[in-house]
């Protein structure tokens, strides 16, 4: 492979001189040109693909060509050649939207099943760690601040200087919870943010772990104070 400019380009000459053939590889840029790649790659392995089915591919994966070129010869292999949105969306369902949030949004009203894929696909998609984590945390921290003062929304969002919307969520979220289960699970949250930092030998590992211990924490804790 040579990536233009003048490094290696006497050898690249030399290659061709020599009659090895060249593949001209532009770089692919912008929004169209990834969905006219994953197009090409479905009609390459033998299938068709709908525009809004690209759309929702390129969403779903992202931008690296690699996995579009995967995604794309496994949808044709496992639906008959035909892609469609529905298709996309059976193979990729949560992945666009994993991010530390989703995860924390999850984590709060005790979705195990959730929770974990959730976590799994922002892992996959390279979410940082500390992301993650930081967002577990903002939502106990937060549910926990509400869940003590009991009041209002209106009266919660002038009270604590936050938005209305975050304060509403959290108030949704807070429902499920104890004062006894937010705390200990303010304890598990400052145990992950140092796991996440360097002191767990996995942070994979060690986000999972949180995630089990918190949603178990909340309901072995519902009902009490």
């Amino acid at each position: 492979m040579h990536h233009g400019g003048k490094r290696n380009e006497a050898l690249l000459k030399a290659f061709k001189a020599a009659g090895a053939a060249v593949d001209e590889c532009p770089k692919i840029k912008s929004h169209g040109d990834r969905l006219a790649f994953i197009r090409n790659e479905v009609r390459l392995a033998g299938g068709r693909i709908a525009a809004d089915a690209a759309t929702a591919l390129l969403e779903a994966v992202g931008n690296d060509l690699r996995d579009l070129s995967s995604a794309a010869s496994q949808l044709v292999s496992d639906f008959g050649g035909t892609v469609d949105a529905e298709a996309v969306a059976r193979f990729y369902r949560g992945q666009a939207e994993a991010n530390g949030f989703a995860v924390a949004d999850k984590v709060m009203v005790g979705d195990m099943t959730g929770s974990l894929e959730t976590l799994r696909w922002a892992l996959s998609r390279g979410v940082a760690h500390v992301l993650i984590a930081d967002a577990i945390a903002d939502g106990i921290r937060t549910a926990a601040r509400v869940k003590s003062l009991n009041a209002r929304s209106g009266d919660l969002a002038r009270t604590l200087g936050m938005p209305f919307w975050k304060v509403d969520k959290a108030s949704s979220h807070a429902r499920g919870w104890s004062i006894e289960g937010l705390q200990q699970a303010v304890a598990v949250a400052a145990e992950l943010n140092a796991d996440v930092k360097g002191a767990a030998a996995s942070a994979d590992y060690a986000l999972e772990r949180a995630v089990r211990r918190i949603i178990g924490v909340r309901a072995a804790t519902a009902g009490r104070r």
